[in-house]
């Protein structure tokens, strides 16, 4: 438990993740009473060892007590976490495996209080894999139309945990039961606009697609298996340098939609290795099949079904782009992305990100 992971802007032991998920648990207890302010204080990772003291001091937490309850979560934590996922094929089944991915592959780590706190409270594996289908959904519906995450560490301590939070149906209720614009659901509609608009960083959209790309293969006919998220690099179709080898474009509006477009998911890929730089801003027929020198897309990412199926367009452009990004939308939706007004009645239904 002693590798470092990236937790916000500080980087932490895994240790100190566990530790710290631990005391956000203990505080949200309605016997400690702990009051607004110190929550916040005790919520400052860089302070952990003096929020310690001070909880154990001045809210009287029974010290032989919480050694024993800590040992409890410690062997939970050590069962469940585990930051290496991201270098293994991922499991298409909904559960810890693939919140594992979300927390250590995407930097979602102000997850794991809550996640922890679930681990040790519900027993039942079908509520407890319904849940995290659940929050998968709405952590990358979220993901995908650049939603703030700035009220993240109030979400999953003080409204989820303190309010005891345990069910699918329960953390449905929690974040539909009003109008709130920062933890919101984003819509379907939401939804198509982020596939076609927003503008991520790079593992945020590898991520995306990866975790798309988890659930829509099929593994019983693939001959080679997925590798671990952290196993591929992003390429832009479209390359940034378009203006070298592809087709000229003279209107300003037009060059400024391109520049535009080539940056959003549509036309974004997962590959397992970056092309050689002689072909990675070539036209888009050597970038697809590679030169007499270097092999293209096709030959190294023929097994992707986020890929695959755009290598047979003899010409990659802005319509392209677009179809691609509506594409992987309905691939989100169908594979479990609910929506806000769907998700009370879809349930039943096989449906990555719900």
């Amino acid at each position: 438990m002693g590798q470092r992971k990236t937790a916000g802007r500080i980087k932490r032991t895994v240790i100190d993740l566990f530790f710290y998920s631990y005391l956000q648990i203990k505080i949200q207890e309605k016997k400690y009473k702990v009051n607004t302010h110190d929550k916040i204080e005790f919520s400052k990772v860089e302070n952990l060892f003096e929020s310690y003291k001070r909880f154990i001091k001045e809210y009287h937490l029974n010290k032989d007590g919480a050694i024993e309850e800590i040992k409890q979560y410690a062997l939970i934590f050590k069962d469940n976490f585990e930051p290496e996922i991201i270098n293994s094929e991922l499991s298409d089944s909904y559960g810890i495996e693939r919140i594992n991915a979300i927390i250590f592959g995407l930097e979602q780590s102000t997850l794991i209080p809550y996640v922890l706190y679930v681990l040790k409270n519900v027993d039942d594996e079908i509520i407890k894999n319904e849940l995290f289908q659940f929050l998968e959904s709405y952590i990358m519906r979220r993901m995908v139309v650049k939603a703030t995450t700035k009220n993240y560490n109030q979400l999953f301590t003080d409204r989820l945990i303190n309010n005891e939070i345990l069910s699918k149906d329960d953390l449905k209720r929690i974040l539909t039961e009003n109008d709130n614009r920062i933890n919101y659901i984003p819509s379907d509609e939401d939804l198509v606009k982020g596939f076609n608009e927003s503008i991520l960083i790079n593992s945020q959209a590898a991520g995306i697609i990866y975790m798309i790309e988890s659930k829509i293969r099929d593994k019983s006919k693939h001959s080679t298996k997925l590798l671990g998220m952290n196993k591929y690099s992003l390429e832009h179709l479209m390359p940034k340098k378009w203006d070298n080898n592809w087709d000229k474009i003279k209107d300003k509006d037009d060059r400024d939609f391109r520049n535009f477009k080539l940056k959003t998911i549509g036309n974004l890929a997962i590959i397992t290795q970056s092309l050689n730089a002689s072909i990675r801003d070539a036209q888009w027929s050597v970038k697809r099949k590679g030169n007499s020198k270097n092999k293209g897309l096709t030959h190294y990412s023929g097994g992707i079904e986020t890929l695959a199926p755009y290598l047979e367009n003899d010409v990659w452009n802005e319509e392209r782009i677009q179809e691609r990004g509506n594409h992987l939308f309905e691939h989100s939706k169908k594979y479990g992305f609910y929506s806000k007004n769907i998700c009370y009645y879809l349930f039943t239904a096989n449906i990555i990100f719900g």
